[in-house]
């Protein structure tokens, strides 16, 4: 874990993101322009701003999760419901060049924050709306939630054991995945924009949608061979052995044989030569109607031996393993500390807090956490007084109407 590099512009140094999206799906957008360089200005309901700010484990009250999804943003409050507040939302996209929103299209379209009324008002900015089901369709004004997304896309119908109930996962699957997609998508609206000289464009991304892509397999095979996947556990037979396997010391590690010659040296790690020279182990197609067979061969090799000394197996044979980490193994990790892929934050609230760095690795300008969320309203007069150039009796009045 290590302290935060010099300070250095990003990539997206100059470019302003407004986001008024709540929870997970939204901010991660603005999250991840904001590792990079882009000025992000949060918007939130006064008196109770985002519900993230105490959703899950919390310390003092303050959600752990909402510190890092709210590293280096600017915070300010407002109150969309009222005409005052929407005409300052808009000034601030006078000045902005990305929108971020996840509300339903029928409140947007009650605030004149609709994609119409901001492309028509700010032709520059690209907006993105991250919803449950996306434009256009019965669902579309729907609430939705990563939970109903996880279950529609086909995830918890393929996840868990064969005999037993569709599982969810236990963290924000479907939002995190539709916050890199709509991020991706915002770039390449940006990249359209300045380069090719057009206007701003709306990105529309679904929960669902993004997972599912990640799950086309399975509409593949029933469009073309009739068949459904089913729960198949952590084995995948295709790729057998491919399972977690428990260890003599009670612990567990993850194997991969994703190609003939992976699978060879599995093979070879556990002690069977045989199977590694062997075409019915090692042709995909044969090892796939053997799938049980061989993953219980190294399971029971897996069974007699501790941790270190499977992993010193498979090393040495180049095989696809790796332990299964909780969090303490992951923070302890030499190449992942060597990496950095952990960094310690000071912090007003915790002192320090080790969060996650950026997860693309630019050379040149790599993404930074400058700091991490902070309380509600706390950038209003930066903001509104700075930036926009209203007069301390203007913002103090704008207070007392509970405006911001």
């Amino acid at each position: 874990m290590t302290e935060e590099p010099t300070p250095r512009h990003g990539p997206l140094h100059g470019l302003r993101v407004v986001e008024i999206a709540t929870l997970a799906a939204g901010p991660t957008v603005a999250t991840t322009l904001g590792e990079f360089g882009a000025e992000v200005i949060k918007v939130e309901e006064p008196g109770s701003g985002d519900p993230m700010r105490t959703w899950g484990d919390r310390r003092d009250g303050i959600g752990l999760l909402w510190k890092s999804i709210g590293r280096n943003k600017r915070f300010t409050t407002l109150d969309l419901h009222t005409p005052a507040g929407q005409a300052l939302l808009h000034r601030l996209l006078d000045v902005s060049d990305v929108f971020v929103a996840g509300n339903r299209p029928s409140a947007l379209a009650r605030w004149g924050l609709d994609y119409e009324s901001v492309h028509a008002a700010h032709p520059h900015v690209v907006m993105v709306h991250v919803t449950g089901y996306g434009r256009g369709g019965p669902r579309s004004d729907r609430p939705g939630y990563g939970t109903l997304a996880e279950a529609m896309s086909g995830f918890a119908h393929q996840t868990g054991e064969p005999d037993g109930p569709p599982t969810l996962p236990p963290f924000m699957l479907a939002d995190g995945v539709a916050g890199l997609a709509a991020t991706y998508g915002v770039m390449m609206a940006l990249y359209h924009r300045d380069v090719h000289g057009a206007d701003g464009q709306l990105v529309d991304v679904s929960l669902v949608e993004p997972l599912t892509r990640l799950l086309e397999s399975a509409a593949l095979s029933y469009d073309q061979l009739g068949t459904v996947k089913g729960r198949s556990g952590n084995m995948l037979p295709a790729s057998a052995p491919r399972n977690t396997y428990r260890t003599a010391d009670g612990r567990w590690l993850a194997v991969s044989s994703a190609s003939p010659s992976i699978a060879a040296r599995v093979f070879r790690a556990v002690g069977r030569e045989d199977m590694a020279h062997n075409p019915d182990y090692v042709d995909p197609v044969r090892r796939q109607e053997r799938a049980a067979e061989v993953d219980q061969a190294v399971a029971d090799w897996v069974g007699r031996h501790t941790l270190d000394e499977a992993m010193t197996s498979f090393d040495a044979a180049e095989a696809a393993a790796a332990p299964v980490y909780d969090a303490p193994a992951l923070l302890a990790d030499e190449h992942l500390r060597a990496r950095g892929t952990f960094r310690r934050v000071p912090d007003p609230d915790f002192g320090h807090v080790t969060v996650q760095a950026p997860v693309a690795r630019l050379s040149e300008t790599p993404g930074r956490v400058d700091h991490l969320a902070r309380g509600l309203g706390a950038d209003n007069d930066a903001v509104y007084g700075g930036l926009l150039g209203l007069a301390p009796d203007k913002l103090d009045d704008l207070r007392a109407e509970g405006t911001i």
